[in-house]
């Protein structure tokens, strides 16, 4: 149950967990749903958000672009906006970016502001993600695209200051990266917007143990989930986001699933280098239908779905944020989750 004026505190904050047979700290499986700004418009975002909740998913997430990863795709609106949107639209589902860039599109001292006004509007049901972001969204406000290892330098700078600035005290800093010239937050929820931080190799998984709420990761890898617990990240909520088609017909869902998602097999190294669709097209030109289909789960089996989220289960991972490849496919996907996929992977 989500925390608001006399109600109880969410499960991912309540600090309770169990300890699986894989010995990794786990709470109990939560399952969510996914806002791809990529692939649907703002107004019908948050009817699908609004849908989600309804069909009993246990948390939602939103992804932050500027782009969308292939012209299929089609969409790219302000994510801040839908989830402010979405955060009264809706009453119990949690709110998270899966990820918002505080580094080059958006200064950090702005994303505090905005991470402190929508856990406002949601009532404490906001989560904060972070990473080091893709050249695909943030070249655009001409600052170039540093390597890698600098990228990191920056968010975690980004970091200190986000957490600074929800303590309400006025902030001046003179950083490496940022400056912050007394900077001070009016409206502030009563307790600090949690934060998560995206990881995919050691260095980043160091960065989230010691300065993150929660881990964000994409891929089912025990070894991210045992990085993070490392470096602090014991009992903390690790999430991870799996893409799936689902359509009665699989041949068409293998068929859309290609079209739209062919971008995702490329890796994170890969992606968060290339600058523009065009460049992922290219990519991944090579790329066959049934290549995708071994990757993302396909048509309409339940079964198939469900050994699809395992590996993430069997890695550590707490929460898993299903995205439905389509955007004009999101209502039957709900429809079809609420009546089987949900309730056969609560077993898990």
């Amino acid at each position: 149950m989500i925390c608001g004026l006399g109600m109880k505190i969410p499960s991912f904050l309540d600090g309770t967990f169990r300890v699986p047979s894989t010995g990794h700290p786990e709470r109990m499986v939560r399952i969510g749903y996914t806002m791809m700004t990529e692939q649907a418009g703002p107004r019908e975002l948050v009817r699908h958000v609004v849908a989600a909740e309804q069909a009993g998913f246990d948390f939602s997430v939103t992804s932050d672009h500027y782009f969308p990863w292939l012209e299929e795709q089609g969409h790219a609106p302000y994510a801040w906006s839908v989830l402010g949107a979405a955060a009264q639209a809706t009453s119990t589902i949690p709110l998270m970016t899966y990820v918002t860039c505080p580094t080059t599109r958006y200064h950090p001292a702005v994303v505090a502001q905005k991470a402190a006004t929508t856990q406002l509007l949601a009532e404490g049901r906001f989560r904060l993600g972070l990473g080091s972001g893709e050249n695909l969204n943030e070249h655009v406000v001409g600052g170039g695209w540093p390597a890698a290892h600098i990228r990191l330098g920056m968010l975690e700078e980004a970091v200190e200051i986000i957490r600074a600035l929800f303590t309400g005290e006025t902030l001046n800093h003179h950083g490496e990266h940022f400056d912050v010239v007394n900077a001070k937050l009016y409206d502030l929820p009563d307790e600090p917007t949690p934060i998560g931080i995206a990881a995919s190799g050691e260095h980043s998984c160091a960065l989230a143990g010691r300065l993150a709420d929660l881990l964000i990761a994409t891929e089912p890898k025990s070894e991210l989930v045992d990085s993070f617990d490392r470096h602090g990240g014991t009992g903390k909520p690790r999430v991870g986001q799996l893409p799936v088609c689902y359509d009665p017909d699989k041949d068409a869902a293998v068929t859309r699933a290609h079209e739209q998602f062919r971008w995702s097999l490329g890796g994170w190294p890969v992606n968060a280098e290339l600058p523009g669709p065009a460049n992922f097209d290219a990519a991944t030109g090579y790329l066959r239908s049934e290549d995708v289909a071994q990757t993302i789960p396909c048509g309409d089996d339940v079964d198939t779905f469900v050994e699809a989220v395992r590996p993430y289960v069997t890695a550590g991972f707490t929460e898993i944020a299903l995205v439905q490849v389509g955007g004009d496919h999101q209502q039957p996907f709900l429809d079809w989750a609420e009546k089987e996929l949900l309730p056969a992977l609560k077993e898990l």
